[in-house]
């Protein structure tokens, strides 16, 4: 008798997880995937093209919401926890939910999901979302060509909207491939085009690395939220953020991926108090005393500085960086507050549709916009919401610019954000060093 699962997920790991794991195990039979934190996911299936020969229907997805039911409407005997930048008690409150329902609750290990790669491979990582993982990536990427390497970039996956199936190996080399991604596809894919990378992203991530693999010399992951690689790497850079302090033994899979850094940069040194600093560092110490670390700053640069001295400003701020990562505000709004601006307009009175929405499941943000576009209607939202509020200038702190996608009706500027080391040695020392690399 083959075990009855639940995947408990948020399009991105539960996929990687069923894939590598229990797609072609006999012993196990996924009933279910669960959805949460991206909107739109529930309600679609993992399709059988997908899904292999034990599933001719697919797999559907459910909202996490309907947990307790499913497991007792389905007999359910094992739930898998699938996802990333939660804090640890919530993940002890789905075991509690799971075991409750009488089933067994487990989490896959590295040893269970990551893939290996025939060619050197760096990861990158964080303990939340939104400590610089972006430019720490872009960073790494940029040493790497110097060194003469040819870079393939491979990112956490984003089918958040469209077909799953004809997602599930994609390649972005020119901007024309963008062209029906979201702006969180966009986010994460764009800069790296810039630079002449290559990005390969979608479900499954076996087919994807060995496509990778006959392109680069080397394949950097870059990782989503605080998740874990899904490939086995020769050497993992882990991000940590001072200005959330002690979060980086408070959330899952943060704590992991701390504990598992060859190197650890501590990002945004020239933002956090020294009593925040020294907090980071003690508790890298405490769990990772062997981990090489790099201190850094986070360099934000405004287009124009002047235009915003004394102006009324509305600041849109990257998405998920200010809603599940708990920020609260991003580089828009820290800009803002060094140059001087006159005020800073709340836009919570004036968003529309499902950015309105946004602001009641996160409370916690004000005073900013999150740029969320999970879909062309939530794309809508956001133009809209920027154009209702009455501000003398948006500032744009994404990493696109926005004014590609939307239109908008007053004046603009953008933010830029780049990883800026202030301590040796740094990640050029380390690459140029480091034996898979000069092989």
């Amino acid at each position: 008798m083959s075990k009855r699962v639940i995947i408990m997920g948020a399009a991105g790991r539960d996929f990687h997880n069923f894939n590598v794991y229990f797609r072609h195990n006999p012993q196990y039979e996924v009933v279910a995937f669960t959805a949460t934190q991206i909107p739109n996911i529930s309600g679609r299936k993992y399709p059988v093209e997908l899904a292999g020969k034990f599933y001719p229907n697919g797999i559907p997805i459910y909202p996490e919401s309907e947990l307790v039911n499913l497991i007792r409407t389905h007999k359910i005997d094992l739930v898998v926890f699938a996802y990333s930048d939660v804090p640890h008690s919530h993940v002890m409150h789905c075991a509690s939910i799971s075991l409750a329902g009488g089933a067994d609750f487990k989490l896959l290990g590295p040893r269970s999901t990551m893939l290996k790669s025939t060619k050197p491979l760096i990861a990158i990582g964080a303990v939340r979302t939104g400590c610089g993982k972006s430019p720490t990536t872009r960073k790494v990427a940029q040493i790497l060509q110097q060194m003469g390497k040819k870079v393939s970039i491979i990112r956490h996956p984003m089918p958040y909207s469209g077909d799953i199936i004809s997602q599930e190996v994609q390649r972005f080399a020119t901007y024309s491939d963008l062209s029906p991604c979201t702006i969180e596809e966009r986010e994460e894919y764009e800069p790296h085009i810039e630079m002449g990378n290559i990005v390969y992203a979608g479900v499954d991530y076996e087919k994807i690395l060995r496509s990778t693999e006959s392109e680069g010399d080397v394949i950097l992951w870059d990782g989503g939220n605080n998740d874990l690689p899904f490939y086995a790497s020769d050497l993992f850079i882990v991000i940590v953020d001072p200005l959330r302090a002690g979060d980086e033994l408070l959330y899952y899979p943060g704590e992991t991926c701390l504990r598992m850094a060859d190197v650890v940069i501590i990002n945004k040194m020239d933002s956090a108090t020294q009593q925040e600093i020294e907090l980071v560092k003690k508790n890298t110490q405490m769990v990772n005393p062997t981990a090489q670390v790099i201190e850094a700053n986070s360099s934000i640069k405004l287009a124009t500085p002047d235009n915003i001295k004394n102006k009324s400003v509305l600041i849109v701020e990257d998405g998920p960086t200010v809603t599940h990562g708990g920020m609260g505000y991003g580089a828009g709004f820290v800009i803002a507050n060094r140059v001087g601006v006159k005020s800073i307009i709340d836009p919570r009175a004036f968003a529309v549709g499902s950015i309105a929405e946004v602001y009641k499941k996160y409370p916690s943000v004000s005073k900013v916009l999150p740029a969320m576009g999970y879909s062309l209607e939530q794309i809508e939202a956001l133009e809209k919401t920027i154009n209702n509020t009455p501000a003398d200038i948006v500032i744009i702190a994404t990493p696109i610019d926005l004014r590609k996608l939307i239109k908008i009706n007053k004046q603009s500027t953008r933010v830029a954000y780049e990883l800026e080391e202030i301590s040796k040695p740094d990640l050029k020392d380390i690459l140029q060093t480091h034996s898979a690399l000069n092989k």
